[in-house]
């Protein structure tokens, strides 16, 4: 056993194991901790994630400038994060190309024990992930450099009677980097240039690829794609056009930034110790060797000398420190938020309610909860466990554009189709063409009976990599029935369907709210709604008014915070008129208690206060001592 985990521990095979076990790590925690498809799906929050199509129409577009390829290559891969176990992979193999082409060009520079350095670019490239942005073509546009410098320092991997001279084989490189990856081309020329300099001791070559950094953008930029002299130097596609975007954190930037310089710094650091350091060192050496003295000792050479101690040492510190690092920076709350509206927007009702947590406090997620707790038949329940505003239910609250995404499905429900479409534009010039976004332009303009422009949007999804079956399903269905009058939910959302438009500035829910109602009396989201709106508001005359409508929905009892509202508007003296359905025993006796613990404390609302909440806390009851703004006595 011990001579076992000695061969293992030996340089070679230890540092397969570790490499082994490293990446292990790397694919599962992606899979199963950030889950990709959070990151596909975007939450209203990424504004820069791309679509793809198949096809030459949209291929062609990325041949007409520098660094079309890499974006094109980065948009393709990028759709595999749909599943998280398939975008798991990718971004696997994308840290893999970063590390193995990082460790061979450091060794290339005859550096000795700088191989865990090459871990550091993939904890951050972890970190960045964990922060739920999307950096895929920054990076990809850095493996591409990182490539075709190794295929260079390794002088096109040819034999050397063979070998191109390096000024050449540089420049017919250069002109496929900076075409395929523009901005990235910068790191393949810096480290080309570090290698010569620094390393072959060819100090005029390695000054002349520096010179070449301006030289090949206005070649190519500008004589052979027209571009400007911004774009060709500036535009750095494939590299940052996807971090600095509204929204980007500082600290990502600032990741990505350490990732592109980290190889350049080493093998400047490197080269710098071996010109001031280099022969001092082999004169200590030599020094060494004529006394008879050997380096080190103690426990530094019983370290060295020790292939397992040293082994499990590095590898402790590489997993351990690493870890931290990616654990810390790794945004939770983010995580949460993506989660609240991947589910939502799936129509995960269980899912959506579990993985928000009762303190959630943001208008975004208790918007999305409450929607849920609608379709979970729960919404006249539970919607007083989590901090509400009257404005939340139709997000009818100021603020960015996430705010068309994030209640576009909630107008589509309820039947108010233009406002949703509207919407839906809105997020479709903020996001880009994402399937989501076509998918509810599609069923939109089907509702309407606007069949043309359902099939522009349908024909895009066809060519999508995920969302072919549904896109062409359905023009199958037109091409038979063009009125889809077969089709249940394009039947129903025709029936729910307000014909009135609103001013999209201001809103007046409650009024909507009715209007939806008159239009069809059938509309169970709108009616629950209204009543749930009523109750936050105080609006308790026309929730009374509308108590009649229970009937049309055949309620086998009457919603807890319907009964706790009737009670406490019969204790102000306000008569209510139900129809078959009663108050329950139970609500009464909830209400007998609340008002006994209340008098307890003479009548005391602040002293109250925390036992009521413990018991009571979710109530209407509660809620209209202490969180209605109005006058409740």
């Amino acid at each position: 056993m011990v001579k076992l985990v000695e061969k293992l521990s030996g340089q070679n095979a230890g540092g397969t194991v570790r490499r082994l076990v490293f990446f292990i790590v790397f694919y599962l925690y992606v899979w199963l901790e950030i889950e990709p498809h959070l990151i596909f799906h975007g939450g209203g929050m990424i504004t820069n994630f791309p679509c793809f199509y198949f096809g030459w129409s949209f291929l062609e577009k990325f041949l007409t400038y520098p660094g079309g390829a890499v974006e094109y290559i980065a948009a393709f891969l990028s759709q595999f994060l749909y599943y998280s176990w398939a975008g798991a992979i990718v971004l696997t193999v994308q840290g893999w190309v970063i590390f193995k082409c990082s460790d061979y060009f450091i060794k290339r520079t005859g550096a000795r024990g700088l191989g865990f350095i090459c871990y550091i670019g993939l904890v951050l490239v972890l970190t960045i992930y964990g922060q739920y942005m999307y950096p895929f073509a920054a990076i990809t546009g850095l493996s591409v450099a990182l490539a075709f410098a190794c295929f260079y320092s390794a002088g096109g991997f040819v034999e050397r009677e063979k070998k191109v001279p390096e000024p050449i084989l540089f420049l017919a490189l250069s002109l496929v980097v900076y075409t395929a990856a523009c901005g990235a081309y910068y790191l393949f020329a810096v480290v080309c240039a570090i290698y010569e300099f620094f390393f072959r001791g060819r100090r005029g070559l390695g000054v002349l690829y520096l010179l070449f950094c301006a030289i090949i953008p206005y070649a190519i930029g500008v004589l052979i794609f027209n571009a400007s002299i911004n774009n060709a130097f500036g535009d750095l596609r494939g590299v940052w056009r996807d971090i600095f975007f509204p929204g980007s954190a500082k600290a990502v930037i600032a990741m990505v930034g350490i990732i592109y310089v980290l190889v350049p710094a080493v093998c400047v650091g490197v080269g710098v110790w071996g010109i001031f350091f280099g022969r001092a060192a082999v004169r200590l050496s030599e020094g060494r060797k004529k006394s008879g003295k050997k380096g080190g000792g103690g426990i530094v050479s019983w370290y060295r000398g020790s292939a397992i101690v040293k082994w499990t040492v590095e590898s402790t510190v590489l997993f351990v420190v690493g870890g931290w690092v990616v654990l810390f920076w790794h945004n939770g709350e983010a995580k949460k938020f993506f989660e609240v509206d991947y589910y939502v927007c799936h129509k995960k009702w269980e899912e959506t309610l579990e993985s928000a947590p009762l303190s959630s406090e943001g208008h975004f997620a208790v918007h999305s909860i409450d929607r849920a707790l609608y379709h979970a038949g729960r919404l006249g329940y539970d919607i007083l466990r989590y901090p509400q505003h009257p404005g939340i239910l139709l997000l009818s609250i100021k603020g960015d554009a996430a705010i068309s995404w994030k209640r576009f499905d909630t107008y589509i429900d309820l039947g108010l189709i233009n406002r949703a479409e509207h919407d839906l534009i809105e997020s479709l010039t903020e996001f880009g063409e994402r399937p989501i976004l076509l998918r509810r332009l599609a069923l939109v303009n089907m509702v309407k009976g606007r069949i043309a422009a359902a099939r522009t949007f349908l024909v895009a999804l066809s060519k999508t990599l995920f969302h072919t079956e549904w896109a062409e399903g359905y023009l199958e269905r037109l091409e038979e029935d063009p009125n889809l009058s077969g089709d249940e939910r394009v039947q129903e959302l025709r029936e729910l369907m307000l014909k009135r438009d609103y001013h999209f500035t201001f809103l007046d829910e409650d009024e909507i709210l009715q209007d939806l109602l008159e239009n069809n009396r059938e509309n169970r989201m709108a009616f629950e709604y209204l009543m749930v709106r009523c109750l936050l508001t105080g609006g308790l005359e026309r929730f009374g008014e509308n108590l009649k409508r229970l009937a049309d929905f055949n309620y086998q009892r009457m919603p807890r915070l319907y009964e706790e509202a009737i009670l406490y508007m019969a204790e102000r003296g306000q008569k209510v008129e139900l129809q078959d359905l009663e108050v329950s025993e139970e609500a009464r006796r909830r209400f007998s208690e609340f008002q006994s613990i209340y008098k307890r404390y003479g009548r005391n609302r602040a002293m109250a206060m925390n036992e009521l909440w413990e018991n009571y806390g979710d109530s209407y009851f509660f809620y209209r001592f202490y969180v209605f703004p109005g006058d409740t006595r």
